[in-house]
């Protein structure tokens, strides 16, 4: 038992989760043209979270009897093909459901991931086809569709081409630089004669519906890519990730699991939290530039990370309980956008009045810098005499930099930096209360929490321990860009604010952030 027992805490082969990230459905459509109408091949690729949501909806686990499995997947093929809309020259038609195809795979943390795959026909001879999906819009994640011809068909025009660059879903490119496809809508146009025509014309039209012309048309918009690689393999897993494979998936996986365990399960949370601190986002910058110019201490770089931890744990433990209890009505990864809105916002809020306070005190810190010193001065004359005067130049409204750190504001950046839930720690909880060990999980989240904060309190101390290497406040207050960086500071700070507002809201790609 020592033995496994070590093996597991030595593991460090990581295998990713779904590698479009924990929240993710990705589509797949394949419409194959032929004389005898259209095949298309549909799939959809659930991550961790919808696949734990689709097994609750089926009220059934991974580990029920395979025909139960298979008889929902069936039903829920046919449910999905009813949300694909095709029309035929203007005319609703609707593909008749042949067979679908279930596979259960490991994800991150032990949780399952699941793909269905449909067959389909659509009864045409020929046309404009239109197609467009409307199954989980508000999910980000693949979005794939091919068209391809055979049997003698002719492809005229498409929307799409013929290369499938995931194999439906199978094989996800390695390479975390190509962009995931966002198609939900095609057009084609075919020509499908179905008398035997000679073997001269028919390669003539075999070579003509291999390239046909491609028309790329506009897609609806969808849901943002995730903030991690768009393929999450082993080597683009970012730290901290809990993925499919490692130690602590391999731990959770096991029947029994002694206090040993338990003690290097929480180890490894810990470590994992700190490491996903080190990953774009969660405050860093913004800790560091907040700090810039105030008489931070230690107990305010505490009471910081006490704040991330509380605020993290309780935001993900609520998310986990309504994905348990609500996901009929709730998208998870809606609910973290509007979090990260949130926090974003708050951000600016702070920014700004930072900004506005240190903008005013700054013109003041050369002037009032030399508070409360005295000289004297020896006259040449006939009664000479000692003039010692006393200079007070401190004024209580125009200090050149914030004495005192405001509770509020670290209040407020607590909060942000811990508000919105971390994909992993939500895997974390999921995977914990799957299998029956909801106290493992709260223990395992607390940890993970913990991890994360203390990076940020580490950031604190080193910033507020670099600041007493810097000159004292009185010989070098003369100097603009002593005088003047609180300020610069107080605008990068908004300036993030606004940056984790517009990748909360999709509108800016977050790879290249670095807060």
């Amino acid at each position: 038992m020592r033995r496994r027992f070590l093996s597991l805490l030595a593991a460090t082969v990581l295998v990713a989760g779904h590698p479009m990230g924990n929240f993710s459905v990705s589509h797949y459509a394949k419409f194959n043209v032929t004389t005898r109408g259209i095949q298309l091949q549909y799939a959809l690729d659930l991550a961790e979270i919808p696949t734990f949501e689709l097994l609750k909806q089926w009220e059934l686990e991974r580990t029920s009897p395979r025909p139960k499995l298979e008889a929902k997947a069936v039903e829920q093929a046919r449910a999905w093909l009813r949300k694909l809309e095709f029309t035929l020259d203007g005319k609703p038609v609707e593909a008749k459901f042949e067979a679908a195809d279930l596979v259960i795979a490991d994800g991150a943390a032990n949780l399952p991931i699941l793909r269905i795959t449909a067959r389909a026909n659509l009864d045409a001879s020929g046309g404009k086809l239109q197609y467009e999906d409307h199954n989980f819009p508000d999910r980000a994640g693949w979005k794939e569709i091919v068209i391809v011809s055979s049997d003698g068909a002719a492809v005229r025009k498409a929307s799409q081409g013929t290369q499938d660059i995931s194999a439906a879903l199978t094989k996800y490119p390695p390479d975390p630089t190509v962009a995931p496809p966002q198609d939900l809508r095609a057009e084609l146009e075919w020509t499908a004669d179905r008398p035997v025509v000679a073997a001269r014309e028919r390669r003539e039209r075999i070579n003509e519906s291999a390239a046909p012309v491609i028309a790329p048309i506009p897609q609806p918009k969808t849901a943002p890519a995730a903030p991690a690689p768009a393929t999450m393999t082993t080597q683009a897993a970012p730290p901290g990730a809990v993925v499919r494979g490692d130690a602590l998936s391999k731990l959770l996986h096991q029947r029994e699991i002694t206090p040993g365990m338990v003690f290097a399960a929480i180890l490894i949370a810990f470590v994992l939290g700190a490491a996903h601190a080190l990953t774009p986002g969660h405050g860093k910058t913004i800790v560091a530039a907040y700090l810039v110019g105030s008489r931070g201490t230690l107990k305010h770089a505490a009471f910081l990370g006490a704040m991330v931890t509380a605020t993290h744990t309780i935001t993900v433990f609520a998310l986990g309980l309504a994905t348990l209890f609500l996901f009929r009505y709730i998208v998870p990864e809606k609910i973290t956008q509007v979090l990260g809105a949130v926090s974003g916002l708050s951000i600016v809020a702070i920014g700004a009045w930072m900004l506005y306070k240190r903008t005013r005190a700054a013109p003041h810190a050369h002037s009032h810098s030399h508070h409360d010193h005295s000289h004297s001065h020896d006259h040449d004359h006939h009664h000479p005499h000692v003039h010692e005067h006393t200079h007070d130049h401190s004024h209580s409204g125009h200090q050149h930099v914030p004495d005192e750190i405001s509770w509020a504001g670290l209040v407020a950046l607590g909060a942000s930096g811990g508000l919105v839930p971390c994909e992993s720690a939500l895997v974390l909880l999921l995977s914990a209360i799957a299998l029956g060990r909801v106290g493992l999980g709260l223990m395992l989240l607390v940890s993970f929490s913990l991890g994360l904060a203390l990076v940020l309190m580490a950031i604190g101390i080193l910033v507020l321990y670099a600041k007493k290497l810097l000159p004292e406040r009185h010989k070098s207050a003369a100097h603009p860009l002593f005088r003047w960086l609180p300020v610069a500071s107080a605008g990068v700070v908004m300036i993030i604010g606004l940056l984790m507002t517009s990748v909360s809201l999709g509108w800016i790609n977050p790879r290249w952030m670095i807060g």
